[in-house]
């Protein structure tokens, strides 16, 4: 908020030289640089305060907050409104900026899962690898691989993560955006592309979680690739 009374206070000095409109996109770049460094409240504030600052430093009467001539009180509402757009569009860039930067992050987990399968990396290895990853996409309370595929997830009663990435419970759709994953159980995740490989008993108990689609399709993604490790850990464990 000093921000733009310090340059609407400085601009006042100079009335003489430099016209309103002159003073009002200086005060706008001051938002924008808020806008960029802060978050929505900040440039919120600016946007007021710069609006604020444009009536009382530079309209007339002077140091008064109030303003007679039409076109002032056009300039200060343009003023606030330009300031909170920028604010707005400025967040907007850096939520596309943040999921431009998940999106290469799940795309750079999946192919290293899948070069650990094709170069037949140690079964364990696989298994922790693409357990630890998923745990990260769905920022879960654990992830734990369970070789058995004696039953599926409708026997025992348990939500299941299906491979099209949606969540099923006793035959009906888990809406996640809103519902959030289930937390009275744990979540089953099918491991590679069949029903013998095992699969990833995924905990979501001590918070609500709401991943969306893409996050959900890129954990399916992922525990396909131990379709040729779920044997080997069975017979390990058998061992």
């Amino acid at each position: 908020m000093a921000g733009p009374v310090v340059v609407a206070a400085t601009a006042s000095l100079l009335r003489e030289l430099l016209a309103n409109t002159s003073a009002a996109l200086v005060l706008v770049l001051v938002v924008v640089a808020v806008s960029v460094a802060g978050d929505r409240a900040a440039g919120v504030l600016a946007a007021l305060s710069a609006a604020l600052s444009f009536d009382f430093f530079l309209t007339v009467p002077y140091y008064q907050f109030a303003i007679f001539a039409r076109e002032d009180v056009e300039t200060a509402i343009l003023l606030l409104a330009i300031g909170v757009a920028v604010t707005e569009i400025s967040l907007w860039g850096r939520r596309q900026q943040s999921q431009s930067g998940r999106r290469e992050g799940y795309l750079a987990g999946v192919a290293h899962a899948a070069r650990m399968a094709a170069d037949g990396s140690p079964t364990e290895d696989l298994v922790a690898t693409v357990g630890r990853m998923i745990n990260d996409v769905l920022d879960l309370d654990d992830t734990r691989y369970d070789p058995s595929s004696g039953h599926t997830a409708e026997q025992s009663g348990r939500p299941v993560l299906d491979r099209d990435g949606v969540v099923r419970w006793r035959g009906h759709v888990v809406d996640v955006p809103r519902e959030g994953l289930p937390t009275m159980d744990v979540i089953e995740l099918p491991a590679g592309r069949d029903s013998s490989g095992g699969r990833f008993l995924l905990t979501a108990s001590s918070r609500v979680r709401r991943p969306n689609r893409e996050q959900l399709q890129v954990a399916v993604t992922l525990a396909e690739q131990v379709t040729h490790a779920a044997p080997a850990v069975r017979r390990d464990e058998r061992d």
